[in-house]
């Protein structure tokens, strides 16, 4: 069959825009070379601001990812319920020590507390590096009393009088350093002795947990001397000094003996107002009427 030679012609329009889009690609490739079309770097004044605080906020993106809390040593007997959360306790775990603490009963080692818990093998290797049990668990035996143990003797703790107690005697209690040994001596001072262990609580800052270790060697003597009040001749100065009394209460004491002819029993302090009638028992063995 003879090739139709017409197919291959192009008529003049058509001509024209072949040539038309030659000149468009050779004029896009020529302007290529021809235009600079580089991105200028910014050294603005702000730029340059920027790039200088960059390297201290690398640095701060480092030392918050490489800041870690710091666990300090602690006594796991006195873990509470937010302490054990960020131990990584579960709820369940934290409340089996919780309640064996109400028996009055301490784990004593890394392993009792294990017992206790029964917080798992990886949890205990991360936490008990920070363990810290009293000097007084490193010299003596086991005596933890768990289930499936067998019973332990204890040795009978010798009772100390409170009032001839020294700084040195108090310091030998778990949680009771310098500072608080003082404090109680201080307190001591003021009434002349101590007529009632419950007085340990109105000494500013000993825990509950160590009241309870006061209580158990400690004890108070008979008749201690004490410095007596004479509730119906002290003048305002004089009853400050007693640490139960406040300015308030001594103004209501003051007036109460003015306008009843003094002060007969202790009864009548009840009838003061602000008076800490809780104390009422503390507070009369230190009075004279």
């Amino acid at each position: 069959m003879p090739i139709n030679k017409s197919f291959f012609k192009f008529d003049f329009r058509q001509r024209t825009g072949i040539f038309v889009l030659l000149f468009i690609i050779l004029a896009i490739q020529l302007s290529s070379y021809c235009i600079d079309i580089t991105i200028k770097e910014d050294n603005s004044p702000e730029k340059q601001q920027w790039l200088s605080l960059q390297s201290e906020i690398d640095s701060l993106k480092i030392a918050k990812t490489a800041n870690k809390p710091v666990m300090y040593p602690f006594n796991p007997n006195f873990i509470t319920d937010y302490k054990g959360y960020k131990l990584g306790m579960s709820t369940a775990e934290i409340d089996r020590l919780l309640e064996f603490r109400k028996t009055n009963k301490y784990v004593n080692s890394a392993q009792e507390f294990q017992t206790v818990t029964k917080i798992s093998d990886s949890l205990l290797q991360v936490i008990s590096p920070y363990f810290k049990f009293p000097d007084w668990v490193k010299n003596k035996k086991n005596d933890f009393a768990y289930e499936n143990q067998q019973p332990f003797k204890k040795t009978k703790i010798v009772l100390i009088d409170i009032n001839k107690a020294t700084q040195e005697d108090l310091m030998k209690i778990y949680g009771i350093g310098p500072g608080l040994s003082e404090r109680i001596l201080k307190q001591k001072e003021l009434f002349g002795a101590f007529v009632s262990m419950e007085q340990m609580a109105d000494v500013w800052g000993l825990s509950p947990e160590v009241i309870e270790k006061l209580n158990a060697q400690f004890y108070v003597g008979l008749a201690p001397e004490v410095k007596k009040i004479r509730i119906n001749d002290a003048s305002m100065k004089e009853l400050s000094h007693f640490p139960y009394f406040r300015y308030p209460i001594n103004k209501e004491i003051v007036t109460y003996r003015s306008m009843n002819n003094g002060v007969l029993s202790i009864e009548d302090l009840t009838k003061v107002k602000g008076f800490p009638v809780e104390k009422i028992k503390i507070i009369a063995l230190y009075l004279e009427f």
